[in-house]
Parts: C-alpha cells; sequence; structure tokens
C-alpha cells in the first residue's frame, strides 16, 4: 500500500450518487450519520459511479497498489467507512477506495484498516526476495501496529500477493519491463525500488 490523493468526484455523481441515497435514507427516516438498521437494505447507487472511481484512480487498487483492467470484472468501490456503520457515508464519493475483491472482501466492515488516503509515504516496506511487505522499520510503535493490523486484515502478505510483488520486481531486473511500466502498473513496487534505490 503506497499514499493515494482523492480525486474530484465525478460532474454527475452529486444527482446520480448522492442525492438519490440521501432521498432514500429521508424517506424512511434513517440520519446521515447513524448506521442503517440493515446495511444490505440500502440501495446501491453506488454502483452507477463503480467505472468513474476505476477511471479516476487510473485501474490501481489502494490497497494492492496494482493495476487491474475493468474488463476482468475484479473492480469493486470498497467504502472506507463501512455502510453498516454510516449510512450517509454509502453515498459519498470521497469514502469510496478503488479496491480489487480481495482486498474488499478482507477488510469488510472492519475498521482496523490504514486508510491509503493520507497515508504516510513509505508506512509499508518490501523485501524483493520474497515480495514479502512489513512495516517500515523506522515507525513508532504506534504505527507499526496499525500497519501489522492492515496486512492482517487486508492479507496483503498472501503468498500470491509476496509472489506478484517478487514477480514484477523480477520483471524489472530482467529488463522484462522498464521503471516507467511498473510506476502504472504496479506503483507500490515502483515505489520501493526508487526508494531502496534499485533503479
Amino acid at each position: 500500500m503506497i499514499p493515494v490523493t482523492l480525486q474530484p468526484e465525478p460532474d454527475d455523481f452529486n444527482a446520480e450518487v448522492r442525492q438519490r441515497g440521501r432521498a432514500w435514507l429521508v424517506d424512511r427516516g434513517i440520519a446521515f450519520d447513524d448506521p442503517p438498521p440493515k446495511a444490505a437494505d440500502l440501495p446501491n447507487y453506488w454502483s452507477r459511479s463503480n467505472q468513474q472511481l476505476w477511471e479516476a484512480y487510473s485501474g490501481v487498487c489502494a490497497y494492492l497498489a496494482i493495476y487491474f483492467e475493468w474488463g476482468s470484472g475484479a473492480a469493486s468501490t470498497d467504502h472506507f467507512i463501512a455502510k453498516s456503520a454510516n449510512a450517509g457515508e454509502a453515498y459519498e464519493w470521497s469514502n469510496y477506495r478503488l479496491s480489487c475483491l480481495g482486498p474488499n472482501r478482507n477488510k469488510n466492515k472492519y475498521d482496523d484498516v490504514l486508510d491509503p488516503i493520507g497515508l504516510a509515504p513509505n508506512t509499508f516496506v518490501i523485501n524483493f526476495a520474497s515480495g514479502e511487505i512489513s512495516p517500515n522499520p523506522a515507525l513508532r510503535a504506534a504505527q507499526e501496529a496499525e500497519a501489522r493490523k492492515t496486512i492482517r486484515r487486508l492479507k496483503l502478505d498472501s503468498p500470491h500477493n509476496n509472489k506478484m510483488r517478487a514477480q514484477h520486481y523480477s520483471e524489472y531486473v530482467a529488463g522484462d519491463c522498464s521503471l516507467g511500466f511498473l510506476s502504472r502498473k504496479s506503483p507500490f513496487v515502483h515505489a520501493e525500488i526508487v526508494r531502496q534505490g534499485l533503479v
């Protein structure tokens, strides 16, 4: 995971998502700041902006920091503040994180995950020999604990994810891809190559 910059909401987002969602909540007497009686009942107006979210963030998963094609069907909108915790945030662009399906499922309704938007640079580091991700040793104890919780919750250090990061680095070393390509397709690996002086 690397820092993500919040992108402007689409021009039609207010009309197509926010106002429709808020109207539904008002009709049922649900306060915007309250948990809904049943999160599964919230109409998924946010799905109208799914492709716009993918485009706004250049197809890069906020949690794995890898590019994935829209046509793969792997895109999902993660509500950083869970829908079950705050009804109004279900319809706020600033609460959406573009995510691959796996991290989104793993995060679920939990709130013990660091937010990629506003994340401090170099919070996570990669061991390129194994592809493993870990908290930066320079972090203070409390920050390190939060980073470890994030890794565990999202399963960022799963064997598949570790293999993927190691493979992206190996392809770069072998000359099979350029640093510029990695900056678009595997920006976490790119950032670590630069930070570790492996350019």
